[in-house]
């Protein structure tokens, strides 16, 4: 639980009144209060002026309605996602004392970001409309915490981000807070970004700003269901209705292969029937697009007793983890797990069923079909943008290609040799 506390420090005529807010372990920011009492009429016991005088008794009401103030703030901005940190604070008290005219500096990297976030349900977004989505939002509050962390108790300016800083950065986040290399170029790039918005509005920014990018990192786990292990699922005889429900959506996001948010949305209206064909029809929440999908008979034979109940992505990916363990989904596999004391992502071996997420899906929808449909026709329903795209999230390089012209030469020449061994027999009159 969140606590105040104030107090003063100095022994001067006038001495500055402070306020601690204790939020969380390493999270203690504290500011001046703007105002002022000699140390004479302070009680240590109370954290509070002496009530000796009416000055002193009009003071504590003063910091009284402060404290509630910020409490009340804090309530409010803690369930929006909004950081709170040092200039939070010292934002909520020249709120507080300024009757609502809340000041901030754009300047400073954490309070732009806020004001980013401020705007975001004007700003264009990816798919060509207007208003970022959840996503994207949630990876500029982490971007803001991170910062935040980073700077200590020296606010970060926007005109500090140049090459010496991106190098220090990708340093701390990689060595000092353990985070994927893939993880720390993606805020790095969220970092450039917000500088360059910031640059657009005459904010001043370094001259290395445009050396300053972010980055991707191929994704080397590439984690799937074969169709034997499909079977083993599908098979698997499950007592807890919940996991039942789980393994239903499972195998479904299997057969249409959609990201897990868009699977978990689906439901009867989903379902149309075009030129005697019944196909599922949606729009991805991430990209935007539109994609429709033919319900094949195993995806029939899924739904046969009605759609699964509707379930968190959360739940989902807790449920399924422990479906495919029950289902003996336990090879040895390399990929990345989350240790929950480091709450970072670790490479490690471990059993298969326990790399096991949402994202499944669509890989095991799309890997298992390549080769036996068309490329194009997949990404018509996984709506990849390129091949090159698609490749790399199904794990394909150059030597799977060499491999797939060896074995298609390998074909024609088996082919022509049954050609060539055939022999015609006439027919005697």
């Amino acid at each position: 639980m969140a606590t105040i506390r104030f107090f003063i420090q100095g022994k001067s005529k006038l001495t500055p009144i402070y306020i601690r807010f204790s939020i969380s372990r390493g999270n203690t920011p504290k500011r001046k209060t703007g105002l002022s009492i000699n140390p004479n009429d302070w009680s240590s016991n109370t954290n509070l002026p002496k009530q000796n005088t009416a000055e002193n008794k009009n003071l504590i009401t003063d910091l009284q309605k402060l404290e509630t103030f910020i409490h009340t703030e804090y309530n409010v901005d803690y369930v929006k996602g909004i950081t709170i940190n040092g200039d939070w604070l010292s934002n909520k008290i020249d709120n507080h004392f300024n009757q609502g005219i809340q000041k901030s500096n754009l300047n400073i990297i954490t309070e732009y970001i806020n004001h980013y976030l401020s705007t975001a349900h004007l700003r264009r977004n990816s798919k060509g409309g207007v208003g970022l989505g959840i996503s994207r939002i949630n990876d500029y509050k982490r971007l803001s915490g991170i910062i935040s962390e980073y700077q200590g108790g020296t606010p970060l300016l926007i005109s500090d981000v140049n090459l010496i800083m991106k190098d220090k950065f990708l340093k701390w986040m990689t060595e000092n807070k353990s985070y994927s290399i893939g993880y720390t170029g993606r805020m790095l790039g969220n970092l450039k970004s917000i500088c360059l918005d910031a640059e657009m509005n005459d904010i001043k920014t370094d001259k290395q700003l445009s050396r300053v990018s972010g980055f991707r990192v191929k994704n080397e786990y590439v984690i799937y269901f074969n169709e034997k292990e499909i079977e083993k699922i599908e098979h698997t005889h499950l007592s807890q209705p919940y996991l039942n429900n789980a393994k239903k959506w499972l195998l479904l996001g299997c057969n249409i292969g959609q990201r897990g948010n868009d699977i978990l949305k689906i439901n009867q209206s989903n379902f149309k029937t075009r030129n005697g064909l019944k196909v599922i029809e949606l729009v991805q929440e991430k990209t935007g697009k539109s994609v429709t999908i033919p319900v094949l008979p195993n995806t029939e034979k899924i739904i046969k007793d009605g759609l699964p109940h509707k379930i968190s992505l959360q739940k989902f990916n807790n449920y399924i983890k422990e479906v495919c363990r029950l289902a003996k989904i336990n090879v040895m596999t390399e990929g990345k797990k989350l240790n929950p004391k480091t709450m970072r992502r670790e490479v490690g071996v471990y059993e298969k069923w326990q790399l096991v997420s949402s994202h499944i899906c669509r890989r095991t929808f799309a890997t298992n079909l390549y080769g036996k449909l068309p490329t194009p026709l997949i990404m018509q329903i996984t709506a990849h943008s390129s091949e090159k795209t698609f490749y790399g999230y199904i794990g394909k390089n150059s030597f799977d290609f060499a491999q797939q012209i060896a074995d298609f030469y390998i074909l024609q020449s088996q082919k022509e040799k049954n050609e060539t061994n055939l022999t015609v027999i006439h027919k005697s009159n």
